[in-house]
C-alpha cells in the first residue's frame, strides 16, 4: 500500500470517530490535508540528512586541513616548485647551447688565426688566404664579450673559460677590448702588401689573444 493510500484510510477511519468533521467538511479536504503534512514531513527529513552530509564534509575537510595547515598555500608551493625547477632546466638548457655556440665562434677565430700563422712562415704569403682570415677574426672579435653572459660558466658545462671571466668583468672587458683593436688594426693591415709591417701587427694579434688566455681560458 503506498503512502497516499494508507494516508487516505487513516483520514477516512478518523473521520468516522469524528462525525462533527464529517458532517461539516467533505472527505476529499482530510486527504488533501493530511497528504500535506505528510509531505511536508518528509520535506523536513529530507533537509535533515542533507544538513547531516554536509555537516560531515566539512568535517572531513577540517581534518584535513588540521593534518596540511597550509591547505591551498601546499599546493600553491609545489605547483611554483615545479615551475621553478621547469625554469631553472630550461635555462640550463639555453646556456648550454650559448656555451656550444662561443666554442665553435673561437674555433673559427682559431682556424683563421693558423691560416694566417702558416702562410706568414712562407717565402709568398697568399694576400687572399691572410684577407679572408683578418675579416673572420675582425668580424667576430667585437662580439667576444657578448658571448659570456651570466649562467655560462664552467659551474654550468664544460668550457675554456675559467670562473674569473666574471669574477673578473672589467678585467675581461678591457682583454676583449685589446683583441678588438689588434684584429681591426690587422685587418686593415692586410689589405696592403707590406708583409713585413703585416707579420709585425699579426705578433700584435698573438699577444692580445695570449694575454686573455693566460688569465680567463683554463687550461684543456
Amino acid at each position: 500500500m503506498g503512502t497516499d493510500e494508507r494516508v487516505v484510510c487513516h483520514v477516512i477511519g478518523h473521520q468516522r470517530n469524528m462525525p462533527q468533521l464529517r458532517e461539516n467538511l467533505p472527505l476529499w479536504h482530510w486527504v488533501l490535508r493530511a497528504i500535506r503534512r505528510t509531505a511536508l514531513r518528509n520535506l523536513v527529513a529530507g533537509a535533515a540528512v542533507i544538513l547531516l552530509a554536509a555537516c560531515g564534509s566539512a568535517g572531513e575537510e577540517n581534518d584535513a586541513a588540521a593534518a596540511n595547515p597550509s591547505g591551498n598555500v601546499s599546493s600553491a608551493a609545489q605547483d611554483k616548485k615545479v615551475q621553478y625547477s621547469s625554469s631553472t632546466s630550461l635555462e640550463k638548457e639555453q646556456a648550454l647551447v650559448l656555451m656550444e655556440q662561443r666554442k665553435k665562434n673561437f674555433k673559427k677565430i682559431g682556424g683563421a688565426m693558423k691560416v694566417i700563422s702558416r702562410e706568414l712562415k712562407g717565402q709568398s704569403p697568399n694576400l687572399n688566404h691572410l684577407r679572408t682570415g683578418a675579416a673572420t677574426i675582425a668580424q667576430f672579435a667585437p662580439q667576444v664579450p657578448a658571448w659570456f653572459p651570466a649562467g655560462t660558466g664552467p659551474d654550468v658545462g664544460k668550457t675554456g673559460a675559467r670562473a674569473e671571466v666574471w669574477q673578473k668583468p672589467e678585467g675581461f672587458a678591457a682583454k676583449s677590448q685589446a683583441f678588438r683593436e689588434a684584429a681591426v688594426t690587422f685587418n686593415t693591415a692586410v689589405q696592403g702588401s707590406d708583409f713585413g709591417s703585416i707579420r709585425s701587427v699579426y705578433a700584435t694579434l698573438g699577444k692580445s689573444c695570449k694575454g686573455c688566455h693566460d688569465v680567463y681560458r683554463a687550461e684543456e
